[in-house]
């Protein structure tokens, strides 16, 4: 990855952080009024639609709304893997902001072919283990 000091004013290299943060606060916005829970409010997941089982996914925009009401017990509950890849990506956002108020100027994330197969493999195990007997606590 290449990054380098940056000659653009902080207000400059505040701004795609500022905008990634105002698109992450308005979809949280969004699920925190317009709740999942209710079947149907965002749609149908076509997978489960077809399989009837759950995908990895199922479930996600329900934890959202759980974190976003401070219920991380059932954010857990509907979604262990969304919440992981919230605290992640909330993670991830911070250590770009602190880098660009430092002066650093580089992307937010750029993962490493190995990271994406790594992170496709979770996700897959995730869905594959539940929808067995033995990780079927993990169905949302």
């Amino acid at each position: 990855m290449t990054t380098h000091v940056a000659s653009r004013s902080t207000t400059e290299l505040m701004r795609g952080p500022a905008l990634v943060g105002a698109a992450g606060l308005g979809a949280a916005a969004l699920l925190r009024l317009h709740d999942p829970h209710d079947p149907g409010s965002y749609g149908f997941c076509p997978f489960l639609v077809i399989t009837g089982h759950p995908c990895p996914g199922c479930g996600g925009l329900r934890a959202v709304n759980d974190l976003t009401h401070g219920d991380v017990v059932a954010a857990i509950s509907s979604n262990l893997l969304a919440v992981a890849l919230v605290a992640m990506l909330a993670l991830t956002w911070t250590v770009w902001v602190v880098r660009r108020i430092r002066g650093v100027d580089g992307p937010m994330v750029v993962p490493t072919n190995r990271v994406l197969l790594l992170l496709l493999g979770v996700a897959l195990v995730f869905g594959v283990l539940r929808n067995t007997p033995w990780g079927a606590w993990l169905a949302p």
